[in-house]
């Protein structure tokens, strides 16, 4: 398996994946379904954070995400590289805020 740093590499060895189990025709790709493995990595994340597990867990985790999102376009037929690139160029136009103490960055809007 190619190791190197590139989004298509990454994106062959995840279809490599899907192509393996079939995913197109076992219902891998259905994106409902998707959306809930995506909500339970989530949840798995969340439980390495506030349990203190170590980093290499948390990055375990976050791989499993992913890789999923990386599926998730797969599934969708869409670009998730130039979708990436687009978002990016929005989100470095916007402003930010303290919220709550925290940075937020976000497309504000008051309400009035």
């Amino acid at each position: 398996m190619d190791h190197s740093d590139s989004y298509q590499s990454m994106l062959d060895a995840v279809q490599a994946f899907h192509d393996k189990h079939d995913f197109k025709n076992n219902g891998g790709e259905e994106m409902t379904y998707r959306m809930a493995l995506m909500a339970e990595e989530l949840g798995e994340i969340g439980a390495v954070i506030t349990k203190g597990k170590s980093k290499e867990k948390l990055a375990e985790e976050t791989a499993d995400l992913f890789i999923l999102l990386i599926g998730t376009a797969i599934s969708g037929g869409f670009d998730l590289n130039d979708a990436f690139w687009k978002k990016m160029e929005k989100i470095m136009q916007r402003e930010s805020r303290i919220v709550n103490g925290r940075v937020r960055v976000s497309e504000f809007r008051d309400v009035t």
